[in-house]
């Protein structure tokens, strides 16, 4: 246990952190599995309402991976590594329409 007050403060701000990271992670991973959805959903049947909801979640996800990496939640390569999937995903899937 902590014997003074400033690392009893700084277990308190290692958990608030800790807590605030792991929503980002969470809403980052919930965020790209609508996507993959998405992209499922538009490959079967191909109307203007599944593009502009594939597109949507989209952007959606990318916001928040960039917002995760420049909060040093996630490292760098980890989020471009992610936004590659969704990328390669969303071309597949666009590119099965056409």
């Amino acid at each position: 246990m902590a014997n003074n007050n400033s690392a009893k403060k700084r277990i308190q701000i290692a958990e608030r952190n800790r807590l605030e990271n792991k929503n980002y992670k969470s809403t980052v991973r919930t965020l790209m599995k609508r996507c993959f959805v998405a992209c499922g959903i538009f490959e079967k049947e191909s109307s203007e309402e599944s593009k502009s909801d594939l597109q949507k979640t989209i952007n959606l996800a990318f916001s928040k991976i960039d917002k995760a990496v420049k909060k040093g939640v996630m490292h760098r390569n980890t989020g471009a590594n992610q936004k590659s999937r969704l990328s390669v995903a969303l071309k597949k899937a666009l590119k099965e329409v056409v």
